[in-house]
Parts: structure tokens; sequence; C-alpha cells
């Protein structure tokens, strides 16, 4: 690419739990003959993503190529963090031929692509496409409205009521920003599942837009990178819940940390954050723990109640065996105190 041209990125937007960074590592392991660049936006203050995606560098995208930013919305903190970073990228040399950027699970897309008119950077850099993950088991069992239908019988006969949630807001202003939307775990979902996953797509959505089942993020790279849409110029075409508002809120969601001893078996863990899902209603978690006599660290991740756990990467010599868990959920959900004991009864691993 010569220096003139602007630089492509790829937004990748979806809910929590949706596959973003596993989408990312498989575009890292097959780029396409491209030098990628990645940067990790993480809701709460510990993050997690950018340290997977490190573990998965390669001469395409060295370590030094993947910037992670926690503990702050990108689109909220455009001057102190979002310019620097990309004038970072842009600076490297050899410089990348394209950037990913992976919003936190929480982020509306929109306010993202305004940032991209920022004086500093807008005729340097534009966006390739959005490309948002959407979960196709939890869509199609309606987690962001749990009877389609009858809301929208409820719309018709009274259109004062809003019976949006935050959480199908973020859902519909994801996949309404999107150039493609990547349907994930169709596995999971089955034939009918996928079916339904579809139909609330494009129920949400006001203009054609491709929808592509995945499974563990292997996609073509020539399918969702080089595709032109210069997004920051046709926000008109995007519409959003929140259009016409000054700023957006995160303060509808919240997230603990909980430290977690060395484990001698991961098991109670897992059964512990099961029902941390059933009973406070927890909607992400992932972090990682130690167990005992392994020299490698247990990556966990789940999604309401169903959780995943594998061993990732050795322990640096320089790190405590320290484990450390992210709970994300509604605000009026998260309890701290209720968490840590759900999590940390006594003795853990009993």
């Amino acid at each position: 690419m010569a220096n003139l041209e602007k630089l492509p990125v790829t937004v990748i937007t979806g809910f929590l739990g949706s596959g973003k960074t596993t989408l990312i590592s498989h575009l890292m392991r097959n780029p396409g003959g491209k030098r990628l660049a990645v940067v990790v936006n993480e809701f709460g203050e510990f993050g997690v993503d950018g340290d997977i995606l490190k573990g998965c560098a390669i001469p395409e995208c060295p370590a030094e190529n993947i910037v992670e930013l926690a503990n702050g919305c990108i689109c909220c903190t455009v001057a102190d963090d979002f310019i620097p970073t990309i004038e970072t990228l842009m600076a490297l040399d050899p410089r990348p031929d394209h950037i990913l950027i992976e919003t936190s699970g929480l982020a509306l897309p929109k306010p993202l692509l305004r940032a991209f008119d920022w004086p500093a950077i807008r005729s340097r850099i534009t966006v390739d496409g959005v490309i948002a993950l959407a979960d196709a088991e939890a869509v199609a069992a309606g987690r962001f409205a749990p009877d389609i239908a009858a809301v929208d019988r409820q719309r018709l006969a009274d259109d004062s009521i809003d019976h949006e949630t935050p959480l199908s807001e973020v859902f519909g202003d994801q996949v309404s920003c999107a150039d493609i939307v990547l349907l994930t775990k169709p596995d999971l979902a089955g034939p009918d599942g996928v079916a339904r996953a579809r139909e609330v797509i494009l129920a949400e959505v006001s203009r054609a837009l491709p929808i592509i089942e995945v499974a563990e993020g292997a996609v073509d790279p020539r399918v969702i990178l080089g595709l032109g849409a210069a997004a920051e110029d046709d926000l008109a075409a995007r519409p959003s819940h929140h259009d016409g508002a000054d700023d957006h809120e995160h303060d509808d969601f919240a997230s603990v940390v909980i430290d977690i001893p060395e484990l001698s078996d991961p098991a109670p863990l897992v059964e512990r954050i099961e029902a941390l899902a059933r009973e406070q209603n927890i909607l992400r978690v992932k972090g990682h723990v130690a167990v005992t006599g392994k020299p490698m660290r247990l990556l966990v991740q789940a999604v309401g109640a169903r959780v995943r756990h594998q061993f990732d990467r050795a322990w640096r010599p320089d790190e405590a065996r320290q484990g450390r868990l992210v709970v994300i959920g509604e605000h009026h959900d998260i309890d701290a105190q209720a968490i840590r004991a759900l999590l940390l009864p006594q003795p853990l691993d009993a």
C-alpha cells in the first residue's frame, strides 16, 4: 500500500461472547497476505482479550502491533486514547496494511465511526467495513426480546410504550451499523435456530445485509476485509437507537474483577459460574485461573450459563499464578459481595 492511500480499518462489533476474539485470532493466523494491526477495547479494568491475541502473534501481526485499551470506551475517549493509538500504529515500520478494531461487547459502533472524522486522522484512514457478530443460539432464543411477535403486537397497540431493553438496543445498533453480519456458533443453534436468528436480524435492519454462518471464527479474509465501505461517510444509512443523542451511556452495564486462588480442580468453579448466570443474571465471565500441577494457564470464558475453558499458554516466570475473572452484567445485577460469595465459598475446590 502506498503511504498516500488511506489505511483501511475494520471495526468488529458484537454482543458479549459472540466470538470476536476467536474471529480476530483466525484472521491473524490467516491474514491473506496482509500485515495486520489490532486494537482491542475491553469493558472493565482487567483486560483478557488482548492477552489472548498476543499469544497468537505471528510475523504478519507481531505482538507490538496489538494494542489493548482497557477501562474505557474508545469512542468516549477519542482524544486521549483512540487518536494516539491509531497514530502509533500508522507510524510503525513496516506500516500495517490493515487495522482490526475489536470493540467492547457493550459498545455502540456508530459513535466510533464518527471518531474517524477527526482532523488528525480523517485524511489518512478509512473504515473499510463494520463486521457484526451475532451468537445464533442467543439470538434465536430471543434474549434481546423474549417474544418478538408479542412485542410487535404491543407496539401496534400502543406506540408510547418502550419495550426495548438495553441489551436489545446494543444488539440492534450493532447489526444496523454492519456491512456484514457473521452468525456464530450455528452448530449450537441448529438449522431451526439459525433460521430464526436470521429472521430476528433481518427484522432489525433497514437495508439488504449479508448474513454468513461462521463456526470457530473460520472465515476467508477476502470475504470481510477489503470491502471499501468508507463507513464513516455512510452514517445516514446506519440507523441507531441513539441517533440524536449528544452522547451514549454505558451505565446500564457494570463489571467486577474477582481474584481466584489456585485450584486443584476447575470443575467446581465451572459449576459456580453456571450458578452465577442463573442466580445473579450475569451476562459474561472471562479470565484465567491456575490449576495445581499444570504449567499452563487455564482460560475461562462464559456466556450466560455456557462455560468454556482450555489451557491457552504457559505461566511466565515473572508472573504470579493468580487467577482473575471479570464478571459483567447489567448494572442492577452486579452485586460484588454476592458474586464473590458465590464464586469463592470456602474451600473453593472442595
